[in-house]
């Protein structure tokens, strides 16, 4: 039995399968923090009890905050399964309405994101610093999306993942921060300038990462399409 057959008879427990795992089940759980966050906040805006503090900054409006909560969840969620190569090259279809449904997800996150930048008043404890992070990472955002939804359509997929890596790092910083905020006010303790570099570190983390996986994959491509020397050399002593 060749490879290619045996490569076809795995079982499902596989351990080719189950090494497709960790990736996502890693990134659901960088954002379980935010997400838990987002959901207390949901049920404290239906009339439910307050787990979390209020933030009276939207007493007025929650229309942002509840798009911008709901958007991430679902942007968290459905792109984690996104990195699972088996149901990206065998289930194209679900691939393709799960994109759609992740390009209008971050739009809202991005788009809601900088609503509340722009309309709505700072969180006390940030700064200037925070503020134009925010509006530089957000529109970042939006145009990764817009970029990864163009490259599609013109059927350049090496340039779609990319961007859409690019983009989901940005989506997932709020995981990042919990860590980056936690160890800042344990290393230099609470401040408005520490807390703000704190919060960008977390997006800086998040791209460099997406920018060593985006290379690491352009190199593996590289070495799958060299030609393999050492099954040339007997051909060629076969002809002399």
């Amino acid at each position: 039995m060749n490879s290619a057959a045996t490569t076809r008879a795995r079982p499902v427990g596989s351990p080719a399968r189950a090494a497709c795992w960790p990736v996502p089940v890693a990134l659901i759980a960088l954002s379980a923090i935010p997400l838990a966050a987002g959901t207390l906040r949901l049920v404290q805006l239906a009339g439910g009890p307050e787990s979390i503090p209020a933030d009276a900054r939207f007493a007025a409006s929650t229309a942002p905050l509840v798009v911008h909560i709901v958007g991430a969840a679902l942007y968290a969620l459905v792109g984690a399964f996104q990195f699972v190569p088996r149901l990206r090259r065998g289930h194209l279809t679900w691939h393709r309405r799960a994109g759609r449904v992740l390009a209008v997800a971050g739009l809202l996150v991005t788009g809601s994101a900088l609503w509340m930048t722009l309309l709505h008043t700072a969180k006390p404890g940030t700064g200037d610093l925070l503020y134009v992070l925010r509006l530089v990472f957000a529109s970042a955002m939006a145009a990764f999306l817009v970029l990864g939804f163009a490259a599609v359509r013109r059927r350049d997929i090496r340039a779609h993942r990319a961007w859409m890596i690019r983009a989901y790092a940005i989506g997932l910083a709020a995981g990042t921060q919990a860590v980056t905020e936690g160890i800042s006010i344990a290393v230099l303790g609470a401040g408005e300038l520490t807390g703000d570099l704190a919060k960008g570190a977390g997006w800086v983390i998040n791209l460099a990462v997406a920018e060593w996986v985006i290379r690491r994959r352009v190199r593996a491509a590289r070495r799958s399409r060299r030609p393999d020397r050492r099954r040339q050399v007997p051909q060629v002593k076969a002809q002399a």
